[in-house]
């Protein structure tokens, strides 16, 4: 390997590593926190599963929409960089309509996301 190809597989190596310590002190803080104000940091989260499913039902409409702007409108052969931003806007989209969803539940039943020991 040449000088710059040693450099890949440590980088890749360090980064991961870094990337999976990162996560795992961040939650241990989250909790530890959760911990200090008294609250069970073992509760149930609700809403997870609308999250995930918006998200994804908005990258695919973003998908779906990217492949047919694509093949009724544009002439273009660089149309990349449309797959990625509908996917994005789709996805932001989907997560936004998760949090007005969590909002109104959270306003309609408060006793659900409160978290005691």
């Amino acid at each position: 390997m040449d000088g710059a190809g040693i450099l890949v597989p440590i980088t890749l190596f360090l980064s991961s590593s870094a990337m999976i310590f990162g996560i795992y002190y961040l939650r241990t803080r989250e909790n530890l926190a959760i911990l200090e104000k008294g609250k069970d940091p073992r509760s149930p989260r609700p809403y997870n599963n609308l999250r995930l499913g918006l998200l994804l039902i908005g990258g695919g409409l973003g998908l779906l929409l990217a492949y047919l702007i694509d093949m009724f409108v544009t002439t273009q052969n660089d149309i990349e960089p449309l797959y990625f931003a509908l996917i994005a806007i789709g996805g932001g989209g989907g997560l936004l309509g998760s949090y007005q969803a969590e909002k109104r539940a959270m306003e309609r039943t408060p006793d659900l996301y409160r978290r005691e020991p």
